[in-house]
């Protein structure tokens, strides 16, 4: 690693912290509008899938044991301290995806009100769940597919876009900040090489995907040849 990569490589987060790794290769995070690098994203595989996935297996029997009722006032609190930081979110979301500030505002209000109402669903994953998403809804895609998890009791590993990372990591923190125990909610960065680790990971249950039907049927191939559990 390079020091241009350690001064612009975004950390995954793991076990309740940032994690920094010798990633073999990067992704350039573009701002659509300027064409400037913001930042790199390490392309990992499965060393950091396994690290991930062990910290979600850590985590896993003290907040499956919490009630519901908890683990919704947690979501809760992260919903009320991602409102706070709306405008910075959406700065994140609109300098990687090029959305207009107006539609990046509006997928972290969207988000916010996600967090503060997602209610019990029999069907919910529950164990260590895998959630991939690309880079249409970088913050909301994945929320859309942990916030039920999460309420049922399951440890997540999100794996955003490379594009589109920093609203993912930068979730990450706020789950710390509002009370998450360390190691239920963690960040994979990476692309295909990250899925296909996850999937080969036997202590993850399921694989949700949010996003474009065409890297979901790529990211659903991949489970497929583990034996993996698809949704999405």
């Amino acid at each position: 690693m390079t020091e241009s990569d350690e001064m612009l490589a975004i950390p995954l987060w793991i076990n309740g912290h940032a994690y920094l790794t010798m990633a073999p290769a990067f992704f350039d995070v573009r701002d659509p509008r300027s064409g400037r690098v913001r930042r790199r994203t390490p392309l990992c595989g499965a060393a950091e899938a396994q690290a991930a996935v062990a910290s979600a297996g850590s985590a896993l029997p003290s907040w499956a044991a919490r009630t519901t009722v908890e683990r919704a006032q947690l979501l809760t609190l992260v919903g009320d301290a991602l409102a706070g930081y709306a405008s910075h979110f959406a700065h994140l979301i609109a300098e990687e995806t090029g959305k207009p500030g107006e539609a990046a505002a509006a997928e972290v209000s969207d988000a916010v009100a996600l967090l503060r109402t997602t209610s019990a669903d029999g069907g919910a994953a529950g164990g260590i769940v895998a959630v991939v998403s690309d880079d249409a809804a970088p913050l909301l895609g994945l929320l859309q597919a942990a916030c039920p998890a999460l309420l049922a009791g399951a440890a997540v590993v999100l794996k955003p876009s490379p594009k589109a990372p920093s609203a993912a990591f930068a979730l990450a923190e706020l789950t710390a900040r509002s009370g998450f125990p360390a190691g239920v909610v963690n960040v994979l960065h990476g692309d295909l090489a990250a899925i296909e680790g996850l999937c080969a990971a036997t202590a993850v249950s399921v694989l949700l995907f949010t996003g474009d039907p065409a890297l979901g049927a790529a990211v659903r191939a991949i489970a497929a040849g583990h034996g993996k559990p698809f949704r999405g």
